[in-house]
């Protein structure tokens, strides 16, 4: 039953990661930085130190060393193996890799990607951040590792985001500072970050001049207690030389040394730190997947926006289009003075009001007699609309580029557009021109075989062929132009005169329901093909924002995942309590202490420590290291059996 409850644990978290490695936030969004930068951090802290340590229960405790640059967190390691194992930096910034240090037993668990897969392995010293490397030490407790990690407020960036990655796959955070920077704001804002994933955190406050001792150690404490650090260890290290070999004296650094000691050989104690630590970051996960899952709402409702504010542009032109295929607009200029001699002018028009009958007799022997004016009538409809439909478009890409340019997402994703060397969006596209040709041609020819298919008697096709299919054709196409809604003054009459006599003329020839459906149909399908290719020019922006990242990953997934691992925390932590209870036990130690008893705190561990080495506890909660002597570079467990137990 333990391992099915860790298991699904696990299973929800790996969930969880997937969500969170999928979050995109390309737009400038308030707070989307910091989202994203959010996200980045917790799928890192997912795969370099929750997953390989829920995995991994009874791998050794693993103590990072970090802080301000000059801290002297170098000098420390070194101080406490007894041999330099990392190189102090003499001038700032010190660009290495960091240098894990570990018992040989332990190196199985290290050598691999078990934990900070993103790292290289390696033996000897690098200035190559993306690697970091091993060194064993068979002094060191087996059981404990030791990393020291680059500065935390480093000049360079590398050694910046090294030094969080780092600190987030510690079970343990060593956090030193001196008395003349530990008020400053960068590593502060680590510790507070500690305090909100309810790491564990040990405190060293080094460098500390004799004359500071009274006062710097206990404000120290107290800044520690007002931010939620009263129950981590603080330990100061006085102002001192050090020898030819650049170490502290032992007397500075072994109270740190057996404090760390005690951790790696109190199994129980162990258990607690571990636990303490891998809650606290999954705990630290669940509470900030709601903000991401918010953020990722924002980008959608932002993208979805800029989406509607370009469609609007287009749907516009589709609208304007279809109006202007209706009421009047194309029947002027050239379309209606090629259409004037398609009938004949004069005598046409002063019988308009007369005698339709005889008119569409005339109309019938003029046409017939006159084809070349059908094909000018053809070609003056083609080059209306299509000029028509051109300037819509281009009308609508300027609209939609205005529109995102108001706008600080649309903005952006014209940015990354212009830099990906796109297209101009503020023009219509380069295949405009030969796309609207080849829809008006189209168009025209569906209207030809729709007049040409239309069921019709004997008679009607006998005078539909006597007429001619294409002058038909033409007379539907003024039909659906002309309904003189957008017309005034003398253009309502002629054009309205127009539209009269080809529906005069249609309705003799197939019928007066006939004509109204094909002229329905015309339009509609003209309609259509003209909002496809609007489609089609609203693409280009579709296409920006999909190669912005259209979709900023799944919010109700994210929620979702992170109620799984909330839901599966409380049996998950107690089978990791269990497993770890259950290796205490088997490590010998049979009375397992109460979690109060395990905690870690100034005035806890210390004081048991000090009591093992027979040290009396004094009133002062802080650790002051001129307590403690011991034999050079000694590590208590050295004197117990090596195993950590006694």
């Amino acid at each position: 039953m333990v391992g099915v409850s860790t298991k699904e644990l696990a299973q929800s978290l790996r969930g969880l990661r997937e969500q969170l490695a999928a979050v995109h936030l390309p737009l400038p969004l308030p707070g989307a930085e910091g989202s994203q930068r959010l996200a980045r951090d917790l799928t890192k802290q997912l795969d370099d130190y929750i997953l390989p340590r829920l995995d991994s229960i009874e791998a050794p405790l693993l103590c990072v060393v970090g802080g301000s640059t000059g801290a002297g967190k170098s000098t420390l390691v070194n101080s406490l193996i007894g041999r330099r194992v990392t190189t102090p930096g003499v001038i700032r910034p010190t660009t290495k890799s960091p240098v894990l240090v570990h018992h040989p037993d332990d190196e199985h668990w290290f050598d691999d990607e078990r934990i900070l897969p993103g790292l290289i392995r390696a033996k000897v010293p690098s200035a190559d951040t993306r690697s970091i490397q091993l060194v064993a030490e068979a002094s060191l407790p087996r059981g404990l590792a030791l990393i020291d990690a680059p500065d935390v407020d480093s000049v360079e960036e590398n050694n910046r985001i090294l030094a969080a990655q780092l600190l987030q796959a510690a079970d343990l955070w060593l956090f030193v500072t001196s008395a003349a920077r530990y008020a400053d704001a960068v590593p502060w804002d680590y510790l507070r970050q500690a305090v909100m994933r309810r790491a564990a955190v040990a405190v060293v406050l080094n460098r500390v001049p004799p004359a500071a001792m009274k006062d710097v150690p206990p404000h120290l404490g107290q800044m520690m207690t007002e931010r939620g650090l009263g129950e981590s260890a603080l330990f100061t290290v006085p102002e001192t030389a050090t020898d030819e070999q650049g170490f502290l004296p032992d007397s500075a650094v072994s109270p740190i040394r057996g404090w760390l000691a005690t951790l790696a050989g109190d199994q129980s104690t162990k258990a607690a730190l571990v636990m303490q630590t891998l809650e606290g970051a999954i705990g630290n996960l669940v509470h900030q997947a709601p903000a991401l899952a918010h953020a990722v709402e924002d980008q959608d409702e932002a993208l979805v926006q800029v989406r509607k504010d370009a469609l609007a542009s287009y749907q516009e032109a589709s609208r304007s289009v279809a109006v202007q295929t209706s009421d009047g607009t194309l029947m002027r200029g050239e379309v209606l003075s090629r259409w004037h001699e398609f009938v004949g002018t004069g005598e046409f028009m002063r019988a308009v009001e007369q005698r339709i009958s005889w008119l569409r007799d005339r109309v019938w022997g003029a046409i017939a007699g006159k084809p070349p004016e059908v094909d000018n009538m053809k070609v003056a409809v083609e080059n209306g609309l299509e000029a028509l439909v051109r300037e819509e478009a281009t009308a609508a890409a300027e609209r939609a580029e205005l529109a995102w340019a108001s706008t600080p997402a649309g903005r952006e994703l014209l940015r990354q557009h212009a830099q990906r060397q796109g297209d101009d969006l503020a023009r219509a596209s380069a295949e405009l021109p030969g796309k609207v040709a080849r829809m008006v041609r189209d168009w025209q020819g569906d209207v030809i075989e729709l007049v040409s298919s239309q069921g019709m008697s004997k008679r009607s096709r006998a005078r539909l062929l006597a007429f001619g299919v294409n002058g038909a054709s033409v007379a539907l196409m003024v039909m659906v132009f002309a309904h003189t809604g957008g017309l005034t003054g003398a253009e309502i009459g002629i054009a309205g005169g127009t539209s009269v006599v080809a529906q005069r003329l249609l309705e003799a020839l197939m019928g007066d329901d006939a004509v109204r459906k094909l002229a329905e149909t015309a339009k509609s399908d003209l309609d259509k093909r003209v909002d496809a290719l609007m489609m089609e020019e609203f693409a280009r922006y579709d296409r920006v924002l999909a190669e912005a990242g259209e979709r900023a990953g799944n919010a109700a997934a994210i929620t979702e995942a992170a109620a799984s691992v909330e839901a599966s925390l409380e049996s998950g932590g107690r089978a990791i309590a269990s497993a770890q209870e259950q290796a205490a036990i088997e490590a010998g130690q049979h009375s397992l202490p109460t979690a109060q008893q395990s905690a870690i705190g100034p005035g806890q561990m210390e004081d048991h420590r000090l009591h093992q080495l027979g040290v009396p506890r004094t009133d002062d909660e802080v650790l002051e290291a001129e307590l403690v002597e011991e034999s050079p570079h000694a590590w208590p467990g050295q004197q117990w059996n090596g195993q950590g137990g006694r």
